[in-house]
């Protein structure tokens, strides 16, 4: 079966429950949708279990991608002389990473050993920008937050990798016809509250879109859907 999972936001006790919930295995494919770091206090202990797992294949959120360039810079041999030389531009991307939840994932990574600090690192870096997939269900494009200036002409490739993972979707519009379009970064509840329907943190399905984002990391819940099935998951 094929899994689709939401922001996880270092919530270790939820992805652990569902992957126990869904009975997930070796015959399996989990695919993250981005935001595995960050608010919540187990980031590390979800990256290193995913990193074991051949088969759960992350994509790339604005968090992950915030800290695996804050890590980089951080993890080299830092100095008094160094942070003196450090240039504004890095500074400012480190002080807007803990401001937006780094602080947890941070004194975490301190925890670990050198040698799981640099697989770890290089974990981030190898997280993909989207990922196409097909079920009975249908084609699914895997992305974490949306498509700027969307044009059905235009390649996904074509799109700056910020862009993606920092823009949000329009909810209202239906990007592709003939494809789910499957995103996270923007809560359930508040794409529910923008539409002016009643809020609550599930799967938001209308559109093509399948938003899957339920607010982990806002005091929500942490969300699977099935793409074979389209059963939903919570924890």
């Amino acid at each position: 079966m094929i899994y689709c999972m939401g922001d996880v936001h270092g919530n270790y006790e939820g992805y652990c429950q569902l992957l126990q919930d869904i009975r997930f295995n070796d015959s399996d494919t989990l695919y993250t949708i981005g935001d595995i770091v960050d608010r919540g206090s187990g980031s590390m202990k979800v990256l290193l279990d995913m990193m074991v797992r051949p088969n759960v294949f992350p994509i790339l959120g604005n968090h992950d991608y915030m800290a695996y360039r804050c890590l980089r810079w951080l993890s080299e041999n830092i100095t008094e002389e160094s942070i003196k030389n450090m240039s504004a531009d890095k500074l400012e991307k480190i002080s807007e990473w803990l401001y937006n939840g780094g602080e947890t994932t941070l004194a975490e990574f301190k925890k670990l050993d050198k040698e799981q600090q640099e697989a770890v690192i290089e974990y981030l870096g190898e997280f993909t920008l989207y990922e196409e997939v097909t079920t009975k269900q249908g084609d699914f494009i895997l992305l974490h937050g949306g498509l700027p200036d969307f044009s059905p002409e235009k390649s996904l490739d074509d799109y700056d990798v910020e862009d993606i993972v920092w823009s949000r979707c329009n909810y209202e519009e239906v990007y592709f016809p003939d494809k789910y379009l499957v995103t996270g970064h923007t809560p359930t509840r508040n794409i529910r509250s923008d539409l002016g329907e009643k809020m609550n943190d599930r799967i938001f399905r209308k559109n093509n879109h399948i938003a899957i984002d339920c607010g982990s990391g806002h005091g929500g819940v942490l969300a699977v859907i099935c793409l074979d099935n389209m059963k939903e998951y919570y924890a």
